[in-house]
């Protein structure tokens, strides 16, 4: 006899019940509730479409209820008789709707702003960060949001020197050389190389750099190419010598200065940690290229944190 297979559970109902006491935390229930962008049903529960990380979220959150002396019940469910799916889908896409216009309106007014402080699109993109990780059905208005973001990056791209603009010329599309087993100075120099002179850098390792004449040569202990230069790591010749003003720029250059050199000229302890992994990584013997990747994405990380 064939067996019917069950059908999968497309939603996940969080019912809940705290006493009128827990007013406090009824509000920080509420408040993650709305994190976590799930729909308040008109009969009862909080809704979220059926995921193990939405799963997780609502069992961490009736464990806490239950902590608060409530009654909590997570439930997988196949479908609602008076909320059709279609419709359910609908009011997740028309919350994001909501969230996605108002967001629209503030970057706009950023853009239309004289002064843009880099620190309030950081929010911006955080704020679209958290918007887009409970879009659960693809909503038609982020690729909006994220066409202004990009116009806002534009907007931000770091101010050169005219010296460092024309010198950038005679840098692109080229093969760069650093000694193998980069560490920061040279890791966060290849981001700055990268990001900022020649944006589709490519990297080398070797000692020598007479191996490979037609590569550009940087962090090296021959005086060839870029490297230190009186009381300036590599980082810091190249900032200089390519004229790039960017501020976030000049507060890596600080770190990395006080990481690689360790004379403490900035008092930013901060590069400490970053140093710390890649040394990590390079005793666990991964390989130059990735120990190079995975140190720019490190530096990229820092450069939007920073503010």
């Amino acid at each position: 006899m064939a067996v019917t297979p069950v059908p999968l559970a497309r939603w996940l109902l969080l019912v809940y019940r705290l006493p009128s006491s827990r007013a406090s935390q009824r509000v920080e229930i509420w408040r993650k509730l709305q994190r976590y962008g799930a729909l308040a049903l008109p009969s009862s529960g909080h809704v979220l479409p059926e995921s193990a990380a939405n799963q997780e979220k609502l069992e961490w959150l009736a464990t806490a209820i239950r902590n608060y002396r409530g009654d909590a019940s997570v439930v997988r469910v196949q479908g609602f008789d008076d909320l059709p799916d279609e419709q359910l889908r609908a009011r997740f896409i028309e919350a994001r709707v909501r969230d996605y216009e108002a967001l629209g309106r503030e970057l706009k007014g950023f853009l239309g702003r004289a002064s843009r402080p880099q620190g309030r699109l950081v929010r911006l993109r955080r704020r679209f960060q958290e918007i887009e990780a409970i879009d659960f059905f693809a909503n038609p208005l982020r690729g909006k949001i994220e066409a202004l973001l990009a116009q806002a990056d534009e907007d931000q791209k770091p101010v050169r020197g005219r010296a460092g603009s024309e010198r950038t010329k005679h840098y692109r599309n080229r093969i760069w050389m650093t000694r193998p087993r980069p560490g920061i100075d040279r890791v966060s120099s290849a981001w700055l190389i990268r990001r900022f002179i020649d944006s589709k850098a490519r990297f080398v390792f070797s000692d020598d750099p007479a191996s490979k004449p037609d590569a550009i040569p940087f962090d090296m202990f021959s005086a060839a190419g870029f490297g230190h230069r009186g009381e300036d790591c590599t980082f810091e010749t190249l900032r200089k010598e390519f004229a790039i003003r960017d501020r976030k720029v000049k507060q890596i250059a600080q770190l990395i200065h006080d990481a690689d050199l360790g004379d403490e000229k900035f008092g930013r302890s901060e590069g400490l940690g970053l140093d710390t992994t890649l040394k990590g990584w390079a005793s666990q013997d991964v390989a130059d290229d990735e120990l190079l990747r995975r140190g720019m994405e490190l530096i990229e990380g820092l450069y939007y944190g920073l503010s």
